[in-house]
């Protein structure tokens, strides 16, 4: 499959560098929530505490994607990019398109 390999490469590192950004973004929200008995009450805590949950979680997905992110990169030093991993099939213009980071054809992605 001919693929622009400096398009991509280009691509998927601003995608990490925007993932990698959002991740100091939010920094503050992951934080530790402290108990100030003083301004936060029980339901402004509780709402506090949901909040860094979220974040936590988000971060998570950040830190994945960061990694699936590395492995395209990886892949595309090797060759191997635009290949499912899983069977070798070449993996649709329009799926690397939506996501360039994609590791598996649509069929082995079910």
């Amino acid at each position: 499959m001919p693929v622009n390999e400096d398009a991509v490469r280009e691509k998927l590192i601003a995608l990490k560098q925007e993932l990698e950004s959002y991740s100091e973004i939010s920094e503050d929200a992951r934080a530790t929530v402290t108990l100030d008995q003083q301004s936060v009450g029980r339901l402004s805590r509780m709402d506090a505490l949901q909040g860094q949950a979220m974040a936590q979680a988000s971060e998570r997905q950040r830190r994945a994607d960061i990694q699936k992110i590395g492995a395209a990169l990886k892949r595309l030093d090797e060759g191997e990019y635009g290949f499912c991993v899983e069977c070798g099939e070449d993996i649709a213009a329009k799926r690397l398109e939506v996501d360039p980071a994609a590791a598996f054809c649509i069929r082995c992605a079910r």
